[in-house]
């Protein structure tokens, strides 16, 4: 399994100008030097990103998707903005970004530039790809990592109004429940029960945190020689948020089953002849690292989470049927979304564990 990603040449639908771009950084960056080779990482980011080969070393651009987007999507903007914060005013591991361009004359769309850093990167949980006695220490710092981005505050780093600092859960469950509805293909009642059940039964306590919106290993970049995670990626879906949502999140491998193709699960694997930790390790580091006794409501938080992704798959699944209708791998797709839904529900109902 590669660990590191693969690289093409620019995509057609994705080239740019690319002296515009040189001229630009070479006034912006003192020192850029004036040769610039670019490719294109491959890959699922609905951002695309590229790697730059300069004069002055790699450093990678991220830039909006060309066309017509969601007012509120890809916005490169807010990931400069966080992770320049946590880099400036923290010890959270993001990699170190140089310069925004709002202007979208440059190469067509807004992009940031930051440094290119040597790592892995392993998607699935199970951590195949590393050598069993490294499999546990990568866990633990996947989940250190996430208490020390939980433990940021937000005013001090000037994050204040990254997001709206309350009422995190009852407003993403609004707006997955209305994404939900604008793509549904087919009934799917484990997402309707979901969307009845949710309102009604939102985490007892509110937080506010940095939320990440996507931790898991895929967005998570180790060190070349050891298991330790050297930066966060993929930013695209921060904001202020109830921290217990990253941390469910990050555990849905223990609920997803490990034969499904693009499932990522853990359900079905020997977890100790892995040499991986159980859902009662993870969630235990995490309490011993935030100062926790422990968690209420965790099963909300986890029906949460399915709802939420399923929703995401099954606009994912729409658009691809809309797009051809006899996609083999859409049909796929919104399979997982009715799995996922299920799982959820399922949760829901079984109500809180002892």
């Amino acid at each position: 399994m590669s660990m590191t990603p693969e690289l093409v040449e620019v995509l057609p639908a994705h080239k740019f100008d690319e002296k515009r771009l040189l001229g630009w950084l070479q006034k912006e960056l003192p020192d850029f030097g004036s040769r610039l080779e670019v490719k294109q990482f491959q890959g699922g980011q609905s951002n695309p990103t590229f790697l730059l080969d300069t004069d002055s070393g790699r450093y990678v651009l991220r830039k909006k998707p060309p066309g017509k987007t969601l007012p509120s999507a890809h916005m490169v903007e807010r990931e400069y903005r966080v992770m320049r914060a946590l880099s400036e005013n923290t010890d959270v591991p993001v990699p170190n970004v140089r310069v925004l361009c709002e202007d979208s004359d440059v190469i067509g769309t807004p992009f940031y530039v930051m440094d290119f850093l040597e790592g892995r990167i392993i998607s699935h949980s199970a951590l195949r790809a590393l050598d069993r006695q490294d499999r546990l220490p990568a866990h633990h710092s996947a989940i250190d990592t996430l208490a020390a981005l939980h433990a940021v505050n937000v005013n001090a780093v000037g994050l204040g109004d990254y997001g709206r600092p309350e009422g995190y859960v009852a407003r993403q469950v609004s707006r997955w429940s209305k994404q939900y509805l604008a793509s549904k293909t087919d009934d799917l009642p484990a997402m309707d029960k979901l969307m009845a059940w949710l309102p009604e039964n939102l985490p007892a306590t509110d937080e506010t945190a940095i939320a990440h919106g996507d931790y898991r290993f895929g967005n998570l970049m180790l060190a070349p020689d050891k298991p330790e995670v050297i930066a966060i990626l993929d930013w695209e879906l921060s904001t202020l948020g109830h921290p217990l949502a990253d941390l469910a999140y990050y555990c849905l491998p223990y609920y997803l089953p490990s034969d499904m193709e693009g499932m990522r699960g853990l359900q079905g694997e020997d977890l100790e002849a892995l040499g991986v930790p159980d859902e009662q390790e993870t969630i235990a580091r995490y309490c011993a690292k935030t100062g926790r006794d422990g968690i209420d409501d965790w099963h909300v938080f986890l029906a949460f989470s399915l709802f939420r992704l399923a929703a995401i798959l099954q606009g994912v699944y729409k658009r691809a049927l809309d797009g051809n209708a006899a996609n083999a791998n859409a049909l796929q797709v919104g399979k997982r979304a009715s799995l996922l839904a299920d799982i959820g529900w399922k949760i829901a109902s079984d109500g809180p564990r002892n």
